[in-house]
């Protein structure tokens, strides 16, 4: 559970990532070059119509972002917690083995019933043609 939030943190973050790059990109193609004295350049590039559009659009996409990821922190479970959390995780998994090893002996102990109970019918079977055998030998005999 700690992963995925993790995992979300991280996915979060690259996209911070890629929202500052596309709006430096949008920036360096659509702003109006600045001057400095003594390093003129001709032919000065003018901002495109539509970079007005970007500047609303990517300061929202990096906001909200930015929240997402206050939110995921936020998620996260403190360093004091997290000995807590890890102490009632494993409580719950040893007595979830407890459970387990519990079931495990029933099944053994039936497991042991039906093996006696087919061990006894063998013997029976034994017994039986034993028997069988020997009533025909004796059949055979008398003739």
């Amino acid at each position: 559970m700690m992963a995925d939030r993790l995992t979300q943190l991280q996915d979060s973050v690259n996209q911070l990532a890629d929202h500052f790059c596309n709006g430096i990109g949008v920036l360096q193609q659509s702003a109006t070059p600045g001057s400095f004295p003594g390093f003129e350049k001709t032919g000065n590039k003018t901002p495109t119509e539509s970079s007005d559009d970007y500047a609303p659009l990517f300061a929202q996409l990096i906001a909200r972002t930015a929240k997402d990821i206050d939110v995921l922190i936020d998620s996260l479970p403190s360093e004091e917690s997290s000995t807590d959390l890890q102490a009632a995780c494993l409580r719950r998994l040893e007595a979830e083995n407890n459970d387990a090893a519990r079931r495990l002996e029933e099944v053994v102990k039936r497991g042991e019933t039906v093996l006696e109970q087919i061990q006894q019918a063998l013997h029976e079977i034994a017994l039986s043609q034993l028997e069988s055998q020997s009533l025909e030998y004796e059949a055979v005999l008398n003739r």
